[in-house]
């Protein structure tokens, strides 16, 4: 029986689903962005120009949901599935866009540079319990205005896995889409096997701006998955309570889902989020913390109940260090995550309030993710009834060690973590030096560098890849791109 764990009833779940609906019909969303409040007023929605609010039907709503497909599949760039973002199937990706690294020399929070980029993606190539890559930090050595483009040009070549990525500009787009079409060969191909997903944030309360809305549209346009990023903060941009907020976090994501559909009926939408309770004490926003957790399986649950794949920023920690708050925030988040099974699970590797990544992190959030995976398989029995032949031979051999038992089912009932988990008696732990858990995941990152094999997306791929980042860079003034070693 594959474990689970719920907070909502499902009469909880219509009057949430309910309230929200009501919200978008009288309240309704402030849009920025007049191709899609034409859109919008061509599919009937009310809209008033002067504030730029559109008001959305329960009919409206409910054609969209109906139009939305219930599965995502994602595939690599040599155009393998790798996801089917559907039911209770778990995947895990890093956090993605953070501004900082922790640089493991120096222990200190520091910007990434190309070099940061190019281990990270070798890396993640790696982790066999992370599914995706994610454009996980900016590189400060390129122009900004290439940022987006160049993050994903870098997880194109160096990295087989599919890509959770975004963009905060309008024109990035262009240039993002044609990495795509230039891996897969056409903007067919890219449609019937996607590589990425977009990430497209509403502005609480009730807000869509003129880049992420114009983001739905494209992405609409050339069937690139789009995961919705609602990031209502309790008691600050969203009522205090966890329901009030769940709520909020409806209200917005629909709306999305609606723009999306009636931009191309059946594209291809992950019901997702970011929120967070707001901690008036320190004027944060902590991911760490139980109620962010709850309102993120909460809201899981809501798009579980209305028929869609479902995403969460959970799996992470406010820490600023590798360290046991660390460890504890990823591992009750990764927990609740797995158990409530939302499919794309973004924030591996991720410290400091969704602003900081780390490779030493990365690994250790790894062996968490299997751990999970682990846990979701459940207790089934295997050839253990009857059981008195298997006890019989215990007290025979004194030890079931090599038993054809134990032989055939060790390897499927344990999960064997790497080195990076100290499970050695304290003799070993000093014989092999008394290395710490950040000297451990560090030594991992190491040996997993040292053991990276080239991406095998063809040479000529590679190059027009090349030639369109070098082109995009030029356009802002940036003849040449870093070294990427």
């Amino acid at each position: 029986m594959r474990p689970r764990f719920e907070l909502l009833t499902e009469q909880l779940k219509k009057q949430i689903v309910s309230e929200a609906c009501q919200v978008l019909a009288e309240i309704g969303m402030e849009i920025n962005n007049p191709n899609v409040l034409s859109l919008l007023s061509e599919h009937g929605a009310r809209i008033d120009k002067e504030t730029k609010r559109a008001y959305f039907s329960n009919e409206l709503v409910n054609k969209a949901l109906r139009s939305a497909p219930s599965s995502v599949k994602l595939y690599d760039v040599l155009g393998q599935q790798t996801h089917d973002l559907s039911g209770y199937n778990v995947h895990f990706t890093p956090g993605s866009a953070a501004l900082n690294i922790l640089d493991h020399k120096t222990n200190h929070i520091r910007k990434p540079s190309t070099e940061d980029y190019v281990q990270y993606a070798k890396l993640v190539s790696q982790l066999k319990h992370i599914a995706a890559q994610s454009t996980a930090f900016i590189p400060s050595d390129v122009h900004e205005n290439i940022s987006d483009s160049y993050r994903l040009f870098l997880s194109l070549l160096y990295c087989e896995k599919p890509v959770v990525t975004g963009t905060f500009t309008v024109d990035s787009f262009n240039v993002m889409k044609d990495f795509q079409v230039a891996v897969r060969g056409s903007a067919r191909a890219l449609r019937e096997k996607p590589l990425t997903i977009f990430s497209c944030c509403p502005t609480s309360p009730l807000k869509w701006g003129d880049v992420t809305s114009q983001n739905l549209l494209d992405c609409a346009k050339y069937g690139i998955p789009v995961e919705y990023i609602s990031m209502p903060l309790s008691g600050f941009m969203a009522p205090v309570t966890l329901v009030g907020t769940v709520i909020q976090h409806t209200a917005e994501t629909l709306s999305g889902v609606v723009i999306s559909q009636l931009a191309s009926p059946g594209t291809p939408v992950i019901y997702g989020g970011s929120p967070a309770i707001f901690d008036v004490r320190y004027e944060t926003t902590p991911m760490g913390a139980i109620e962010t957790m709850m309102v993120d399986c909460a809201y899981n649950e809501i798009g579980k109940h209305l028929g869609l794949p479902t995403q969460a920023y959970i799996s992470l920690s406010d820490s600023k260090h590798l360290d046991a708050q660390a460890g504890m925030e990823s591992a009750i988040g990764a927990t609740l995550a797995a158990l409530s099974g939302i499919n794309s699970i973004s924030g591996p590797g991720m410290l400091d309030f969704e602003s900081c990544q780390s490779l030493e992190k990365l690994v250790l959030d790894n062996e968490i993710c299997g751990m999970m995976f682990r846990l979701i398989q459940g207790i089934e029995p295997r050839e253990d009834f009857p059981s008195v032949g298997l006890f019989k031979e215990l007290l025979n051999d004194g030890h079931l060690l090599i038993s054809n038992h134990s032989r055939r089912y060790l390897k499927t009932e344990h999960f064997f973590p790497s080195s990076v988990i100290c499970r050695s008696n304290n003799a070993r732990f000093i014989e092999e030096g008394s290395l710490t858990l950040g000297q451990r995941a560090h030594a991992e990152v190491e040996s997993l560098l040292s053991k990276y094999q080239p991406s095998r997306l063809p040479a000529e791929v590679q190059k027009e890849l090349c030639r369109l980042m070098e082109t995009e860079a030029r356009r802002y003034g940036q003849n040449q791109l870093p070294n990427r070693g």
